[in-house]
């Protein structure tokens, strides 16, 4: 997930370059949904730890 994010980034840092403010608005925008998600998952995932199997 945070690898997408960072991809998206990316996008945006270059389209950003170019000029292209649309695109660049867009995909930094996913980018920050994406990072968001990840860091929330993680947080979940943390909380719950490993557990026991069943």
């Amino acid at each position: 997930m945070l690898q997408w994010a960072v991809i998206f980034l990316v996008v945006a840092i270059i389209a950003g370059l170019f000029g292209l403010s649309g695109i660049a608005g867009a995909a930094t925008n996913i980018a920050w949904i994406l990072f968001l998600v990840g860091l929330v998952l993680a947080a979940i995932f943390f909380v719950r730890g490993r557990g026991t199997a069943p």
